[in-house]
């Protein structure tokens, strides 16, 4: 069961990273990919994919709600890779599609969060956390 948790912590800490497949969860357990499937389902009541496919949907939800930010940039910022594939599982786990979810819950609380501070903040810079990444001496500006 330890193995397991620590699987699962990976997967809640690495949730962003499009690299995250059963591979790379099961080798963090230490079990073969089939046997993770089994152990995992067994314990949590959903495989390692839904498990995950849900924690990113979840993410996405909040940052349609709070985040000025377009419906690809978020879908890529929780670590899907197809906005076809995004949208199809947001609305199985939801009952509506991204742009349907954030019509009917955005402007019930604050103003949105500016895109660009979303952006720096799911890339992993953290005001007070060390500098902002440095541009490239070749990048406009």
């Amino acid at each position: 069961m330890r193995q397991l948790r620590l699987a699962k912590d990976a997967m809640d800490r690495d949730w962003a990273d499009p690299g995250l497949d059963l591979e790379a969860v099961s080798a963090h357990a230490g079990y073969s990919r089939y046997h993770f499937i089994r152990a995992f389902s067994e314990a949590y009541g959903e495989t390692p994919g839904q498990y995950l496919t849900h924690r990113r949907i979840e993410r996405a939800e909040e940052m349609l709600r709070t985040a000025n930010l377009s419906v690809t940039e978020i879908c890529h910022l929780v670590g899907f890779s197809s906005v076809g594939t995004f949208s199809a599982r947001f609305k199985a786990r939801t009952g509506l599609t991204p742009r349907e979810y954030r019509a009917r819950h955005v402007g019930r609380g604050a103003a949105l969060i500016p895109g660009c501070y979303a952006m720096l903040w799911a890339g992993g810079f953290r005001p007070g956390a060390g500098p902002p990444p440095q541009r490239n001496s070749g990048e406009a500006r």
